[in-house]
């Protein structure tokens, strides 16, 4: 019975089951500057200690463009950038200086894949045979839209993201990250949302580990989007 009159409300509210009415449908590509506010290596390393060690550098350039394109830019230390391209499922890493250089397909991997849904951005590219959406409620204390997103089967990786999104806004508000084993990884509170182009992106980014212990926070500077970014800037050869 609770089922039926939760999905009546729905109907009666005008609020939509289906992923393709809360993506960012407007948003082609987006520029910004990520800079670590604050981060305790101790709360961190509880979520793993790849992502501790991703607060050790606290400023990147970051750009991202549709469908699943990514760049990063960052300053290692005073010798040393890197440059790091997720193109589709291809990533390369690229010490220029160095001359060092190293590509990988994860395919078969992807939960190691960063795509806009780290930054609090769902887009239509998420959901092309990368993320299964299913619907879970709208949540009644706040409104937002609830849904858990995991991995086609044939991928062999049952991890799952559950994001809370606003349905106006159409950004991801707070996720949820499960590893495998079904235990919670993190929590992602996303905040400070600007508009840009017709969208809006979340300038502010908390992460909490599994025991509700906040580990870091990240502010986003300078957003702009859809400036035309070239395709150049995502090649992986």
């Amino acid at each position: 019975m609770t089922t039926v009159l939760t999905a009546a409300a729905i109907v009666v509210l005008g609020q939509s089951r289906s992923i393709n009415d809360y993506v960012q449908t407007n948003l082609r590509d987006v520029t910004f500057t990520a800079k670590v506010g604050t981060a305790s290596q101790k709360e961190l390393a509880k979520i793993n200690e790849d992502f501790a060690k991703s607060y050790r550098i606290k400023s990147t350039v970051v750009r991202l463009k549709e469908p699943m394109k990514l760049r990063l830019e960052a300053q290692v230390d005073e010798e040393n950038e890197v440059v790091f391209i997720v193109n589709g499922s291809v990533r390369r890493y690229r010490y220029p200086k160095a001359n060092i250089s190293a590509k990988e397909n994860l395919a078969k991997s992807p939960g190691k894949r960063q795509t806009f849904l780290d930054f609090g951005l769902v887009t239509p590219g998420l959901f092309k045979d990368f993320y299964v959406p299913t619907f879970v409620r709208i949540d009644r204390e706040t409104g937002l839209a609830v849904f858990d997103l995991t991995f086609p089967k044939a991928l062999d990786d049952t991890s799952r993201q559950r994001v809370f999104i606003d349905p106006h806004k159409h950004y991801v508000v707070k996720r949820e990250w499960y590893a495998q084993e079904g235990n919670l990884r993190a929590v992602f509170q996303y905040e400070n949302a600007v508009q840009s182009s017709g969208v809006w992106i979340p300038t502010k980014t908390t992460v909490f580990n599994a025991e509700r212990k906040q580990a870091g926070i990240t502010n986003y500077l300078g957003v702009k989007a859809n400036t035309g970014l070239s395709e150049d800037l995502f090649s992986v050869n």
